[in-house]
């Protein structure tokens, strides 16, 4: 059983709808690249969390965000695909009819 916890403030882009970053709360913003912060935005506080390996978050993998805010000290959650960017990915994701 792992029970490795991970206090983490979640931070909404107001560029981005969608758009979250996930940084541990004792280090805040301070190991995000300065690139992805002007691309993302001044970022609004939106939650903290208290991340386990077992608890559910709703559009990505606990133990993923857990990794890579270890390693790189952010996890940067997309905004999900538009209906019509999903039906171009589908489009070129078919069978090709021979």
């Amino acid at each position: 059983m792992n029970t490795e916890k991970l206090i983490c403030e979640v931070y909404k882009s107001p560029k981005h709808e969608g758009m979250y970053l996930y940084v541990r709360k004792s280090d805040a913003m301070t190991k995000v690249p300065e690139a992805l912060l002007e691309r993302f935005g001044t970022p609004k506080p939106a939650m903290v969390l208290l991340l386990t390996a077992d608890k559910k978050l709703a559009r990505a993998d606990t133990e993923k965000v857990m990794a890579s805010i270890t390693k790189s000290g952010y996890y940067l959650q997309l905004p999900p695909p538009k209906d019509e960017e999903m039906q171009a990915v589908n489009l070129k994701n078919s069978k090709i009819n021979l």
